[in-house]
């Protein structure tokens, strides 16, 4: 007998967990193509700072509540 997948509930999948991870994300990921484009040197400079904060916003926002 096969069971149907269980659904996840509108108010679970929009956790403060689940933002914080992913706006952190989106952070990490701006500051690694702003680490490898070939074009802007100032850009080049704030991709360390922006990943790091984008990674201190990811430890922060994993210990919040689902």
């Amino acid at each position: 007998m096969m069971r149907e997948p269980a659904r996840t509930s509108r108010r679970k999948r929009l956790s403060p967990r689940g933002i914080a991870e992913a706006a952190a994300t989106v952070v990490i990921a701006l500051g690694v193509v702003m680490l490898m484009q070939p074009l802007s040197l100032t850009l080049y400079g704030w991709s360390f700072p922006t990943t790091l904060v984008g990674t201190v916003m990811f430890l922060i926002g994993s210990k919040l509540p689902e």
